[in-house]
């Protein structure tokens, strides 16, 4: 395993015990090193104040400092830095009504949701561990820190979390934690749309996607989630998911395409996904409807945007026929053009073609025939050419 991911998280560290506090890594970036993943973001627990923090580091963003927390910037990286505290009465469902700064590194971990969530690591690499989380990292078992049904009580989200997990770790959940989940679902209704989507997106694109959803639907979560709560067919259905899913919008055209009379504007409402998501698997959608008739064509890979290609490929894979990223990779290099600006002909060239019609929508749809001729390979993209067809081919109403 290598300690490199932490090493300007250390001189954090460092700083602090120079100054006299207790600081350590914290979470689940001590979990991933532990496991031997791909570390990401790295959380910092420390017995000194936010206003002691502050104090110490120059580049401070104040995010959470009614709870203790705050990002300390070094070298173009943020790290949370997090004061040890006890919390007490979540009346939200989320947020601690009472939070204690205290001085006691156990105490913190103690609040933590998973035991292999409540692991410190210090700047030597020594693990502090009093809740036994890396024996259930290494038995491959996600146990709460405490009673199930309180943590879960503290924040609902957590039942999801644990599924979450599953899918992206391959790790099953101890019995009393399954038990408290499966009796929890009531629970459910007090989080957000918002915060399931997040949970939802992150399960789904787990390497262990059918594990999770084995889970959400043998505890019954299932039916407290947008949509599928309120359609059985479509909570059955999930078991076909093979795959993990990069983007939530892959998951989603998928799910329209199952049919079951839900729309992608349902989907997006009930779900209250971003209007970028939304456009993106309407994006996925229209081509995969496209591709089932034209099949992989350059008019398809040209119109469907670059950032969704490695989406598109495995919903093709499903629905029309096999295929690899080489093999789009062929037809994109085989486009003549990438965009329609690369067209040697512009509005005003057609305009100038015909002086004596008013401006208006037909500009642009002259534009459309023409970038889809050149695509296709029906005109060559050159200015004369595009010019030559308008004139003598391609007639305009004479009324808009």
């Amino acid at each position: 395993m290598q300690f490199q991911p932490f090493f300007n998280g250390m001189k954090i560290l460092e700083e602090l015990e120079r100054r006299g506090f207790q600081a350590y890594f914290v979470g689940g970036a001590v979990r991933d090193f532990l496991i031997g993943r791909k570390i990401g973001d790295i959380d910092i627990t420390t017995s000194a104040k936010p206003d002691q923090v502050q104090q110490i580091f120059q580049k401070v963003i104040p995010v959470g400092i009614e709870h203790g927390t705050v990002i300390v910037r070094r070298e173009g990286e943020s790290f949370e830095v997090t004061t040890f505290r006890v919390e007490e009465g979540y009346s939200d469902f989320r947020h601690p009504d009472q939070v204690e700064f205290v001085d006691d590194l156990e105490a913190d971990l103690a609040r933590r949701d998973f035991t292999m969530n409540a692991i410190a690591m210090d700047k030597q690499g020594k693990i502090i561990d009093p809740y036994q989380g890396k024996k259930a990292i290494n038995q491959k078992m996600i146990h709460t820190v405490g009673l199930p049904s309180e943590r879960f009580n503290e924040d609902p989200l957590r039942m999801l979390r644990a599924l979450r997990f599953a899918s992206q770790l391959d790790f099953d959940l101890d019995y009393d934690t399954y038990t408290a989940l499966a009796k929890g679902g009531e629970m459910m209704k007090q989080i957000s749309t918002e915060r399931i989507t997040v949970e939802l997106e992150k399960l789904f694109a787990g390497p262990y996607v059918t594990k999770g959803i084995e889970l959400l639907l043998k505890t019954n979560l299932v039916d407290y989630l947008p949509v599928f709560k309120d359609n059985k067919q479509l909570q059955q259905s999930l078991r076909n998911i093979t795959m993990p899913f990069g983007q939530l919008s892959e998951l989603l055209c998928m799910l329209v395409c199952w049919g079951e009379g839900v729309t992608l504007s349902d989907w997006a409402k009930a779900w209250k996904l971003s209007n970028r998501t939304k456009k993106d698997a309407e994006h996925l959608y229209e081509a995969i409807a496209y591709s089932k008739k034209n099949q992989l064509d350059v008019w398809l890979v040209y119109r469907l945007p670059e950032h969704l290609l490695d989406n598109f490929i495995p919903l093709y894979s499903t629905y029309v026929e096999p295929i690899s990223r080489k093999d789009v990779n062929s037809v994109v290099e085989s486009l003549p053009i990438r965009s329609r600006k690369e067209l040697d002909v512009t509005g005003e060239d057609i305009i100038a073609l015909f002086p004596d019609r008013q401006k208006g929508p037909w500009i642009n749809q002259m534009l459309s025939e023409l970038e889809k001729r050149v695509v296709t390979g029906k005109l060559a993209n050159q200015n004369n050419v595009l010019k030559e067809w308008v004139k003598h081919e391609y007639h305009p109403q004479s009324t808009d």
